[in-house]
């Protein structure tokens, strides 16, 4: 986010339209991230920043949002924190969170629990993203989820981005802290998957 266009207070409470009041009780509420909130010194003394395309995608939801569910409910889909509460694989192939496909790449290496944890269903939500999107096939998802077992005890470490890349036909999988991830040259980023973005995906799926 650090390389991140900014906007200003004025310019964003003037483009979407709404009043300094409703901004705050956002952040009082966690809607929106306190390190958004950007203080940078200008010609007229200290003013408020945002990164615009994050600020700019997040009011959209909260509007869009706002008459379905309670401001605590959009605190709770907004928080990076995963939740400890377990999910049956039933519910989840029921509800089309995720495919049947994924739950069985996903199962030889995690095991046959009925029911998993969120944490674990965000992996099983991350491979089906990209098996979906044709942005990896079977055996570079179970390359990924190799990967991400053999970090599971960190995934609920924040922020972090999941980097798929390939050079000369090989794939391998980075995964980050942070935003700033630097390859050595004729290295293509095939996919870069930022987990905040999948909690928040997968919490409305399941809202």
């Amino acid at each position: 986010m650090s390389d991140e266009e900014l906007i200003s207070k004025k310019e964003l409470l003037e483009l979407k339209g709404i009043s300094y009041g409703q901004l705050y009780r956002w952040k009082r509420k966690q809607l929106i991230p306190e390190e958004w909130f950007i203080r940078k010194s200008t010609f007229t003394g200290q003013e408020t920043f945002f990164p615009k395309r994050s600020i700019l995608a997040r009011i959209d939801k909260i509007v869009n949002m706002k008459d379905g569910l309670s401001l605590d409910e959009l605190a709770d889909v907004f928080s990076p924190v995963m939740d400890d509460l377990p999910l049956q694989r039933s519910v989840l192939l029921e509800r089309n969170i995720v495919s049947k496909v994924s739950l069985d790449v996903f199962t030889p290496l995690f095991g046959e629990e009925a029911a998993l944890s969120f944490q674990r269903v965000l992996v099983v939500y991350m491979l089906d993203k990209l098996l979906h999107s044709g942005e990896i096939n079977l055996d570079e998802g179970r390359m990924m989820l190799q990967t991400l077992q053999e970090r599971e005890a960190d995934l609920d470490r924040k922020p972090w981005v999941l980097a798929i890349i390939r050079k000369m036909g090989i794939s391998s999988f980075v995964m980050a802290e942070g935003e700033v991830v630097w390859f050595e040259p004729g290295t293509k980023i095939v996919a870069r998957l930022h987990t905040a973005a999948c909690v928040e995906e997968l919490k409305l799926k399941l809202s």
